[in-house]
């Protein structure tokens, strides 16, 4: 009886086992779902490299204001990378109005504009409108319940001359006015 419990449950254990367990994750499988639902994600990636906000008071910060008859949106993000750089990703439009649906060129810091930016230990790059752009679409506004979420991406020289490739941007978001 013993023996049968035994070959019994060896064979139970066995076929729990999933070869899939062993394969690594892509990087691209290590950002969150695009959702719509105000779940308070960001992901992208970061040359080639998955990156999440980290897990610090203040680590995202999202905002949707009216002021002085202008409009401006700000998603910004940081996290504490292998080598212990703070590296922020920030979204931001400058007096101008973000609607569901719409699609902005992540182009320069000026007014009626969209931009980018990467910042590294506080110093922060921006897109600057010629070769370093992008695109931020935002696929759901609730205005009432105060969430926004897009996708986007971006090309950025960071203020030592590197240049980055932002990717496969998502977020869903609960924003401040």
């Amino acid at each position: 009886m013993k023996r049968l419990f035994l070959i019994l449950l060896t064979t139970i254990s066995l076929s729990c086992c999933n070869k899939d367990d062993d394969k690594p994750i892509s990087e691209i499988d290590k950002l969150p779902p695009a959702t719509q639902t105000g779940t308070n994600t960001f992901g992208c990636l970061l040359d080639g490299k998955a990156f999440l906000p980290g897990n610090f008071q203040n680590a995202t910060n999202c905002y949707y204001q009216f002021v002085n008859g202008k409009y401006y949106f700000a998603l910004n993000t940081s996290k504490i990378n292998e080598n212990d750089f703070l590296i922020s990703i920030g979204l931001v439009t400058n007096e101008k109005q973000i609607e569901q649906n719409g699609k902005y060129s992540l182009e320069s810091n000026i007014p009626s504009k969209a931009y980018g930016q990467y910042g590294l230990e506080g110093i922060f790059a921006t897109t600057n409108g010629s070769t370093y752009t992008g695109e931020l679409t935002i696929t759901k506004l609730d205005e009432i319940n105060h969430t926004v979420s897009g996708t986007f991406w971006f090309n950025i020289i960071d203020f030592q001359g590197n240049s980055h490739q932002i990717r496969e941007g998502r977020f869903d978001m609960q924003y401040t006015n």
